[in-house]
């Protein structure tokens, strides 16, 4: 990229808690409408029952769960003479994180007939368990990756 960066990088503080900025950037994805405060005890309380669970801190589950979420390879849409293909791209740290943040969360939200805290804290197990469906989502990006190998030599084509 040419020239100077058009926008400054929002710098997000860690929570009171944890001292985390990951489990902020979190809270702040499950936060609708502005209500911060909900969110946090969503968070904080699907943390607490899932270290209930596991046994293990609650920052380990919180970390583990997102590592084991965070997919390695995608695929992106390219034009190439006419014709469009899915190439397989690795993924870059910041992406990792706010992929399996925003699967946890979609996963959880899919689980119907429980508070969202409970919900959260399921997902989050399954997650550290390498089950459920984010961790599905995961494995279907991997296999739509190895599928597209073959088109990889145009990701180094400019």
């Amino acid at each position: 990229m040419r020239g100077t960066p058009k926008y400054k990088k929002t710098i997000i503080l860690p929570d009171s808690k944890f001292n985390s900025t990951t489990i902020t950037k979190f809270t702040n994805r499950i936060m609708e409408s502005g209500k911060k405060s909900i969110a946090q005890t969503i968070v904080y309380d699907a943390l607490e029952i899932a270290a209930k669970e596991t046994k293990r801190d609650q920052l380990d589950v919180f970390n583990m769960a997102i590592n084991n979420v965070a997919p390695s390879v995608e695929v992106r849409g390219r034009r190439i003479g006419g014709a469009n293909y899915q190439i397989p791209v690795e993924v870059r740290e910041p992406r990792r994180t706010a992929l399996a943040m925003r699967w946890i969360i979609a996963a959880a939200k899919e689980r119907k007939g429980e508070a969202m805290a409970k919900k959260l804290s399921r997902e989050l197990v399954d997650a550290l368990n390498n089950t459920g469906a984010a961790v599905k989502k995961k494995i279907d990006t991997h296999k739509m990756a190895e599928a597209n190998k073959a088109f990889a030599h145009f990701a180094r084509v400019r």
